[in-house]
């Protein structure tokens, strides 16, 4: 599977996809209009280890709803990034068995040059 998990209104997720600059086989999902599903997420924590590498803290609704003064669980994480896409760490680029995570510029190029092999 070659797709890429993004958010459309995000200038940086726009700079990153020009970067990748994936062909016609990726798949591009915009999580604003059709968040990620419960099976993907899954894989994904998978690669990755936990839900909570997966949750971006940056997000503004993470402090307006008192998330920061929790202590979440795994079960926490899964459940508001399925609920809510803002909690999704930004963009999640899958190439087949390969995962990168998030906007940290060493991350990027790593998809970059993954999908430029």
């Amino acid at each position: 599977m070659k797709k890429i998990y993004h958010l459309s209104s995000c200038s940086t997720n726009q700079r990153i996809l020009k970067e990748i600059g994936p062909g016609p086989d990726v798949e591009l999902q915009d999580i604003k209009t059709n968040n990620i599903d419960p099976e993907t997420l899954d894989f994904l924590k998978e690669k990755v280890g936990s839900y909570e590498a997966l949750f971006s803290k940056k997000a503004m609704k993470y402090r307006s709803m008192g998330l920061n003064q929790m202590e979440l669980s795994e079960s926490d994480y899964r459940k508001y990034m399925l609920e809510e896409y803002t909690f999704l760490k930004r963009p999640f680029v899958i190439n087949e068995d390969e995962v990168f995570i998030g906007n940290a510029k060493k991350t990027v190029e790593e998809a970059v040059a993954s999908f430029n092999k």
